[in-house]
């Protein structure tokens, strides 16, 4: 049996993402305040107990109100990452926080340095790991971690840990935070690779070439290698770059079948973060003297430089080189 700690919980963002965590969290015992910017959106969670548009057929516990209450033992941020600092403002000056928003911001900040420039006396964690939004609603066993840098994870971490959610903890922020951002930019070209109808191998190939990429850039920046090999770096990107229920693996797919990013995006319907995120990683490991060829090629491909099978005939010709 895992301990009974009972916590008061604010969740920012009601998308998929945010309705899961809170899900989980009520399940688990907690009291949750679930917030989100669209008024009738809330108001329709509130009266029918479910969010159809993000997480359909799934119910919301009673343990669940809905509205902006920020006087709680800790907060989660789940908004898309271009609006975490934004939310930031609603922060009390010394909050305990869970970044649980996956992307970098368009100078290449991850999403703890901005919660920390907008609140410097915040206590952050962050949150990552293979968690895809409806399978953790439906009660499928995974696990994340939640990393900080002065032990607040480890004051957390009841609140989420149960049977089908297994909570690690660590204290290489930079790392958790870069896996989370950064495989979905991998996703979105696993996604492609797909939606081209190359195989397996040449997903593999991708794949593995890509968390390479993750890693170097990783270490430039002070991050450990070890823990790009666990939750927060293969365990998230194999998730997300095999799953249909992946935003990012589908932006990706519908790509290589010959749609415009704007038609994928339309068709889904929510933020794919990895599309924002491409072209802060790539200036980032500009600045950083990083090489990250993969990366590059989604980016390209996202920009419109060039196809998406132009992007793999890229990645194939380059010179040979040792591994």
């Amino acid at each position: 049996m895992y301990p009974i700690r009972v916590s008061k919980c604010a969740v920012l963002g009601a998308g998929s993402w945010g309705t899961a965590l809170a899900v989980l969290l009520a399940r688990n015992g907690n009291e949750v305040s679930l917030w989100g910017r669209d008024d009738a959106e809330l108001a329709d969670i509130a009266d029918r107990k479910r969010n159809d548009r993000y997480l359909p057929g799934i119910d919301v516990p009673e343990g669940v109100g809905v509205g902006e209450d920020l006087d709680a033992d800790f907060t989660v941020i789940a908004v898309p990452s271009d609006a975490v600092r934004e939310v930031a403002n609603r922060l009390s000056e010394d909050a305990l926080v869970v970044i649980a928003a996956k992307g970098l911001e368009m100078g290449g900040k991850r999403m703890s340095e901005v919660v920390r420039e907008v609140k410097p006396g915040a206590r952050v964690c962050v949150l990552s790991g293979p968690n895809l939004a409806m399978e953790i609603a439906r009660g499928v066993p995974t696990a994340t971690v939640i990393a900080s840098d002065d032990g607040y994870a480890q004051q957390v971490r009841d609140a989420f840990m149960c049977r089908t959610f297994r909570v690690y903890t660590s204290n290489d922020v930079i790392g958790v935070e870069l896996g989370g951002a950064l495989k979905n930019v991998l996703a979105i070209g696993a996604g492609v690779s797909d939606g081209l109808g190359f195989g397996d191998n040449t997903k593999g190939a991708f794949i593995a070439r890509g968390l390479h990429e993750m890693c170097a850039l990783g270490e430039a920046l002070d991050a450990r290698r070890e823990t790009f090999m666990g939750l927060s770096g293969v365990g998230d990107l194999f998730a997300t770059a095999v799953s249909r229920l992946s935003r990012n693996y589908r932006v990706g797919f519908a790509l290589g079948q010959g749609s415009s990013l704007d038609a994928a995006i339309a068709e889904i319907g929510q933020v794919a973060e990895g599309v924002p995120t491409a072209s802060a990683a790539v200036g980032l490991a500009e600045r950083h003297g990083v090489d990250v060829p993969v990366m590059q090629s989604v980016n390209r491909v996202l920009c419109r430089e060039i196809t998406p099978l132009e992007g793999v005939s890229m990645l194939m010709e380059r010179t040979a080189r040792t591994e």
